[in-house]
């Protein structure tokens, strides 16, 4: 069991990273027909939403591009800031999306702001407990890092509609700017789609993750 866990998780975490690389790949050969670059994009949805004062960055990596709430900043890697592909622009009205919940004050982004801390002692005391547990068959230890480990899926739980609804908000500016045509439009759907799949991915082996420890802890108790 612990072997079909182990495989299942990397099954559903290369697959779903396999398929945002081969999207993107495909997407970002595709020239936008407007002909304007991920930061336009970018720019040109902050600005009709009033988000004058939130800045558009180049980040360094590649599909590093992120959206700071704390610095009110859109990251954008040199692919998505430089080019004019469908790639860019599906990534750029993206982030913007989340700059837009930010303005709103969306529910689920400002719950993930709050607990991203929590999260972070969670990732690692998790780990901590269940090592120091399995080396010293401290099973107290090992439920304490299954509780971390729920606190994580917690957080990845709430990612979903987060960043489903970023993408729904970036679809709806792209269409509504006129940004792409409606054959464009397919292809950036896709794009959004394959990128909201790396969370459910992420989701899923969180569970894998936690029911392979439950069942360690039960056959060892």
């Amino acid at each position: 069991m612990d072997m079909f866990i182990i495989i299942a998780s990397l099954v559903i975490t290369l697959g779903a990273q396999a398929y945002i690389n081969s999207m993107y790949k495909k997407t970002k050969k595709i020239e936008l027909s407007k002909g304007i670059t991920g930061h336009d994009v970018a720019r040109k949805i902050l600005d009709s939403n009033g988000l004058f004062d939130v800045k558009v960055n180049e980040s360094s990596g590649i599909l590093s591009d992120h959206y700071d709430p704390r610095s009110k900043t859109v990251n954008l890697s040199p692919e998505v800031f430089c080019k004019a592909s469908i790639a860019a622009c599906s990534v750029a009205a993206h982030e913007c999306g989340h700059a837009i919940q930010d303005k709103d004050g969306y529910f689920f982004l400002k719950l993930r702001s709050f607990i991203v801390p929590f999260v972070n002692i969670a990732s690692y005391l998790g780990y901590i407990s269940i090592v120091v547990g399995l080396f010293l068959s401290a099973f107290d230890l090992i439920w304490l890092g299954i509780f971390m480990e729920f606190v994580i899926l917690f957080f990845q739980l709430i990612t979903l509609p987060v960043e489903f609804n970023a993408s729904n908000r970036a679809l709806k500016q792209l269409n509504e700017l006129n940004i792409v045509s409606s054959d464009e439009m397919v292809y950036s759907k896709k794009m959004l789609f394959a990128a909201a799949l790396t969370y459910v991915a992420s989701v899923a082996t969180a569970v894998l993750q936690i029911v392979r420890l439950f069942l360690m802890v039960r056959r060892n108790d």
